[in-house]
């Protein structure tokens, strides 16, 4: 199984920042999302709202190891915008998270260094007043146990803070959850020893979970 990084940051929720460089304004929008899809929408859907801007650039990071990376000037100097704010996003180690940086000239030129700056800085108050959460790389794992056990094992599970994903009853109990890939050993141990061996240990794909 090809694993992708222990963790990363994405934005947990939608949120705009703005703030006036040499009377330039610079509205940042950044929104959690999904796939390459999701964020050329956002883009579509800011660049909507904004048709009076002058500049509407972007720049998108999807894949847990940031396999997708994309970019925009949208008219600006090349390498002045949309690569700024990409950088910024990879230097926050932020991932899935798509932004949008409208820009309103105010009359004064601020020259390519200047642009740089402020196109990647707006992107990185952005992100400190939005606010970003860890995403951690989980194994799942599915227990299976007599409805007798389940009970007491699921509450176990859930005050030694471990992330149960989904419960499913049938002529035994499912219990889907996460656990660190290191702490898969001593997890099946501690299973063992709880269930006095009566229940069963199945291991699935990786995902990555708030945490």
């Amino acid at each position: 199984m090809e694993q992708g990084p222990d963790e990363f940051a994405a934005v947990a929720a939608e949120g705009v920042h703005e703030t006036e460089i040499n009377r330039s304004r610079f509205r940042c929008a950044l929104a959690p999302v999904a796939d390459e899809d999701d964020a050329r929408a956002f883009v579509a859907r800011v660049r909507a709202e904004h048709p009076g801007a002058n500049h509407n650039c972007w720049a998108y990071v999807v894949g847990a190891d940031a396999s997708v990376q994309k970019a925009s000037d949208d008219g600006e100097p090349g390498g002045t915008a949309g690569a700024p704010m990409l950088q910024m996003l990879l230097r926050r180690d932020v991932r899935y998270t798509a932004a949008v940086v409208t820009r309103y000239f105010g009359g004064v030129k601020l020259g390519a260094g200047g642009l740089i700056r402020a196109y990647g800085g707006v992107v990185g108050e952005a992100l400190d007043a939005v606010g970003t959460v860890r995403r951690r790389r989980y194994r799942l794992v599915t227990v299976t146990a007599d409805h007798q056990r389940a009970g007491r094992l699921e509450n176990d599970l859930r005050a030694g803070g471990r992330t149960v994903r989904e419960v499913r009853y049938g002529a035994e109990v499912e219990i889907e959850l996460g656990v660190p890939e290191t702490e898969i050993a001593a997890f099946r141990a501690w299973l063992a020893d709880a269930t006095a061996g009566g229940a069963r240990l199945e291991l699935g794909g990786e995902a990555y979970f708030t945490g």
